[in-house]
């Protein structure tokens, strides 16, 4: 039974110090890098900041939004919110560097996105099917077309009472596609076009796009899958660090409070080898580009 490789990495700093560089072909393969002993050290005023009532219970994350660094999210006075942003501010930089020096050969081509922080456990979170997190799936969103831009995240557990986040991992993407792409349909003729018009898309849908939100949504629906595929538990203890490209990587949280993520986004063709994107092995598999 094959699954997601979890491998992992012995740094302790986030800083171009560390010992572990140039691992683009491991990420590349769909792998999740873990770093155990990576923490993010909160200063001693932040520990205040990990209660969740500095959510604003609107959204499940506290994040920045780049490039203009608004805070959304988050409960509080202008004067309030300036520790919380700046918490948060300050793990978009070291996920930065951290990244950096892993995948060198992305230098110049990261694009920083949005930075978060949740507060609220996982657990008993009440949600509809297809925004459901705890089904193993891919990222693909429905309104925010990514056109085969890899979504590469930086994410770490700060619980203060040793609580792990808990993830599944599922099946490698080639195999994934493989098990769902002989029921998708091409889309309508016009359709990316109308959405885009409407304002329901951000911007135009591609085939691609259309192909990854199906694998997304087919996973989450289907019950026998989501038991009985292959499937594995992994736990993320608190100071544990782990990088993973989640457009790539079938995943599901099943547990765990207080954790920051950090997304960054690369143009698939910037990769060290492009042929490993959801979009490269979409297209061999279908034997067409999808535009």
């Amino acid at each position: 039974m094959t699954t997601t490789i979890v491998r992992e990495y012995p740094d302790t700093t986030w800083s171009d110090d560390g010992p572990t560089r140039g691992v683009e072909a491991a990420v590349e393969a769909g792998e999740v890098l873990r770093f155990p002993y990576l923490p993010f050290a909160l200063h001693e005023s932040e520990l205040r900041l990990r209660d969740p009532r500095w959510a604003d219970g609107k959204a499940k994350n506290i994040s920045v939004r780049w490039p203009d660094g608004e805070l959304r999210g988050a409960a509080g006075t202008p004067a309030e919110l300036a520790a919380p942003r700046a918490m948060i501010v300050r793990y978009a930089e070291q996920s930065e560097a951290l990244a950096l020096r892993l995948f060198p050969h992305y230098r110049g081509h990261l694009l920083r996105g949005n930075t978060s922080f949740r507060p609220v456990d996982v657990a008993g979170r009440t949600t509809r099917w297809r925004q459901d997190d705890t089904r193993l799936h891919i990222d693909a969103f429905p309104s925010n077309p990514m056109q085969g831009t890899r979504l590469l995240r930086v994410f770490c557990n700060i619980n203060p009472s040793g609580k792990a986040r808990e993830w599944r991992v599922g099946e490698p993407f080639e195999a994934h596609a493989k098990r769902y792409l002989p029921a998708i349909a091409r889309p309508l003729p016009g359709s990316a076009w109308l959405l885009a018009k409407t304002g329901i898309t951000k911007r135009r849908r591609t085939e691609y796009d259309h192909v990854m939100l199906q694998l997304h949504d087919r996973a989450k629906a289907d019950a026998a899958f989501q038991k009985d595929s292959p499937q594995a538990k992994v736990a993320f203890a608190p100071g544990t660090t782990w990088v993973v490209y989640s457009d790539q990587v079938l995943h599901a949280a099943m547990g765990g409070q207080h954790m920051l993520e950090q997304t960054f986004y690369l143009d698939a063709a910037q990769q060290q080898r492009p042929e490993t994107s959801p979009r490269g092995t979409l297209e061999r598999l279908m034997g067409r580009e999808l535009r």
